[in-house]
């Protein structure tokens, strides 16, 4: 079963929020409902990027490395859309 990375923005608090999971769509929901501490803050979160990966290693592995820096996810959503 693949792995999705997902960055999330939320408007109202100027926010990126990045995680991995098998349905994104349903991380995306639970986010939005205070199913996170970390994204809480708000509930306009909105998907901006996916990428897929065929395991969790992978998918953990780029998660982190892109929470390094908002000007590497803001690059990264650039290059996307």
């Amino acid at each position: 079963m693949p792995y999705h990375v997902y960055i999330l923005f939320s408007s109202t608090i100027k926010q990126y929020y990045n995680g991995h999971s098998h349905d994104p769509d349903d991380r995306l929901s639970r986010h939005s409902n205070s199913g996170s501490k970390a994204t809480k803050k708000a509930n306009d979160w909105t998907i901006v990027c996916t990428e897929t990966f065929d395991t969790k290693a992978a998918a953990f592995q780029w998660e982190t490395e892109i929470k390094k820096s908002r000007k590497y996810i803001e690059t990264l959503i650039s290059s996307a859309g």
